[in-house]
């Protein structure tokens, strides 16, 4: 044995000190490349979820709630795995677990897209894909007394045909399946890569690496933005379908874009950054390491009998600790308040992200495409600034605990306010006949339920569920050609024009001008102009809420003592996943849905996805439930400051300065060197009453 060691012991030391720092130099290299790229992946799958969300429902005709479940699925799938990896990641081969995890978060992304291939082309509307020959304009429906036309269309033999194809309608539950896959294998790669950074960084350059980290991880939702854009601009059916035959636009309402590329290239890009891990050793500094332990190995082993005799006891404890731990955090009032304001802000993050690029398409007026590319160019700069920024005002001014939670109480009360602004952005509904208006224009209505015909278009055996909007000259959409009383139409593709309107005639513009276009009409030049007072409004909304993040997140650990600083984070993040990431896009999702006043119908009858949202009640309710969780989390700040002081400062410390002054706000907490909180015996009496 001790031939063996000695060998071994030579092995090593054959190498020279300088080849051996200089390979271990080359591998930790290796090691940050590969996890920034991993990070840039991660990002970009984050990216594309969120920015496919309004056109994932159009194309598996599912309703917000249900998407909201499926952006939620990411967080499931977290939740599956972060114990394991929490417990047992650093314990293992830490670069492989990483690999793996990029592996799954890969397959994750191009599970996610396989529905597109095998659920056959998208029908935008009940007359598309019925004959490759058919005529495009006489697939239109327009006003005909044609009774023959009324019973084709309500066939039962064609209902019948139809709801067996519909047995498919459930194959978003792979997309679920998919982002949940996506979520278990993004479990390892922040944890598990910052403490191999940490660990094997040169003393006191772990922080710069893992700030460049960061920084480049930015790389890949600024890609996702860009590349969601072009995506969202691409037909769904790309190279399958003929797009010659395609009458609808980017900014029509049924458009769906090539989502699924996104999430080919998210997977791909996923997969090829995991191969780098692979080749990595468990620990830089191995061969010095296999040198140590074979000279302790005899030692080792004359002691293996009494570890096995204890193990019993070492996991007892163990868990008899980690209980003990737990409840030392939740009787913590400071952690148990940071807790509770965390979650409020961060369901409100998480419900605007997941669907403010849908709110920006349904108020203004945008594209998918455009909704994504503005939100890339203002939340992506917006937030870095603000997060750098409210870390180097921390680090400036050296605040205390005190001082940190002001500030970020401070900075979510601007944000508060601007958003409140957003009450008086919101556009007023769209002039829609059948929903907003009467259908021959004249008089609005009370609801948009069940709107009778008016004598314009009573006649012309019109399916009052179909969606085919129309701009009239008058400036009002009509859902269908047939319901505006179109008898004739001119022209192909999108530039069709339908004339001898009724609907439109009747609504006395001078010029007698009775035609109509294809699409809905556009918003209005003063709805165009909140929508830039909204961009200003969400920049600063944006900076003041990411500048208050950063002094939020290091109260987290810092009320606790440092021991416990790992689990007090660990838990943090596990409540924000699940009470904050799973329901809060379902949540948002329902009470979106209650502001649509035009479904899409399957051949079954079966409800789908929203065509058009009432827009003051969508603007109000998104913006509301927005403040609503906003507003709890600043009353919990103030709860959390007045805590403080009353813990900090305390009664007896008031009465035995007589007649001084306060104290000052900067003595108030007492603070170890490295600023965590140190409760004295007395601090910790009162903390657990």
């Amino acid at each position: 044995m001790m031939d063996s060691n000695q060998y071994l012991k030579k092995t090593a030391e054959a190498i020279p000190p300088k080849e051996r720092e200089t390979r271990r130099c080359n591998r930790f290299k290796m090691f940050l490349v590969a996890l920034s790229l991993s990070f840039m992946c991660k990002g970009l799958g984050g990216v594309i979820m969120k920015s496919s969300i309004t056109q994932i429902e159009r194309r598996f005709d599912i309703s917000s709630s249900i998407s909201g479940l499926i952006d939620g699925g990411f967080e499931i799938g977290n939740l599956f795995v972060i114990v394991f990896v929490s417990y047992f990641g650093s314990k293992l081969h830490r670069p492989k677990i990483i690999g793996i995890g990029c592996f799954i978060m890969g397959t994750g992304s191009i599970l996610t897209a396989l529905p597109h291939f095998f659920m056959g082309y998208y029908r935008y509307s009940k007359e598309t894909l019925t004959d490759p020959s058919e005529n495009l304009t006489s697939s239109l429906s327009t006003c005909s007394l044609d009774q023959n036309l009324l019973l084709n269309r309500t066939s039962p033999e064609v209902v019948e045909k139809g709801c067996e194809k519909e047995s498919g309608s459930y194959i978003w539950i792979y997309v679920l399946l998919g982002n949940m896959l996506r979520g278990i294998g993004e479990t390892p790669i922040v944890p598990l890569g910052i403490s191999y950074i940490d660990d094997f960084a040169e003393e006191g350059h772990s922080s710069f690496y893992l700030g460049t980290l960061h920084a480049l991880s930015m790389v890949g939702p600024i890609i996702g933005f860009i590349q969601a854009s072009l995506f969202a601009k691409i037909y769904v059916d790309i190279g399958y379908e003929d797009l010659s035959n395609i009458r609808i636009t980017p900014k029509d309402s049924r458009w769906v874009g090539a989502w699924w590329l996104g999430f080919l290239v998210a997977g791909i890009l996923s997969i090829m950054s995991s191969i780098p891990f692979f080749f990595l050793p468990k620990n830089l500094d191995k061969s010095q390491k296999e040198t140590s332990l074979d000279l302790l190995k005899t030692n080792e082993e004359r002691t293996h009998m009494a570890d096995v005799t204890n193990h019993g006891q070492n996991v007892s404890e163990n868990i008899s600790g980690f209980f003990q731990s737990l409840k030392c955090i939740l009787t913590n009032p400071l952690y148990v308040i940071l807790q509770c304001l965390s979650l409020t802000l961060a369901s409100s993050h998480i419900g605007v992200i997941t669907y403010v690029s849908k709110y920006i398409e349904q108020q203004y007026g945008y594209s998918t495409s455009e909704a994504n590319i503005l939100l890339g160019s203002l939340t992506l700069p917006t937030v870095a600034t603000g997060i750098f920024i409210g870390g180097y005002i921390v680090k400036k001014f050296k605040l205390t605990l005190l001082g940190m939670a002001k500030l970020s109480f401070y900075t979510n009360v601007l944000a508060f306010i601007f958003q409140l602004l957003n009450f008086a952005l919101i556009c007023e509904n769209r002039s829609v006949a059948g929903l907003t208006l009467t259908y021959d224009g004249n008089n609005p209505v009370a609801s948009h339920i069940n709107v009778p015909l008016s004598y314009c278009n009573s006649d012309c055996n019109c399916d009052q569920n179909h969606w085919e909007p129309v701009c009239g000259d008058n400036g009002i959409t009509y859902m269908s050609p047939c319901l505006a009383g179109c008898k004739s139409s001119n022209g192909n593709k999108k530039s069709m024009v339908f004339y001898n309107c009724s609907c439109v005639e009747v609504t006395g513009v001078q010029n007698k001008n009775n035609s109509v276009t294809l699409g809905e009409c556009p918003r209005d030049s003063q709805c165009t102009k909140k929508f830039y007072i909204y961009a200003v409004v969400q920049v600063l909304n944006y900076f003041f809420s990411s500048l208050g993040s950063t002094p939020t997140v290091l109260l987290v650990f810092k009320t606790v003592q440092p021991e416990l600083k790992s689990l007090a984070v660990g838990f943090h993040s596990l409540t924000i996943r699940a009470l904050g990431g799973i329901p809060a896009p379902i949540y948002f999702g329902a009470l979106i849905d209650r502001a649509c006043m035009k479904w899409s119908t399957s051949s079954c009858g079966k409800q789908g996805s929203c065509r058009i949202y009432d827009s003051t009640l969508y603007g109000n309710t998104f913006t509301g439930l927005t403040e609503s969780l906003r507003f709890s989390a600043l009353i919990l700040f103030v709860v959390l400051i007045s805590t403080m002081k009353k813990i900090y400062q305390g009664k007896d410390t008031k009465a035995s300065e007589n007649g001084r002054k306060d104290t000052n706000e900067a003595n108030l907490e007492s603070l170890n060197n490295d600023g965590y909180f140190v409760p004295s015996a007395k601090t910790d009496n009162e903390t657990h009453m």
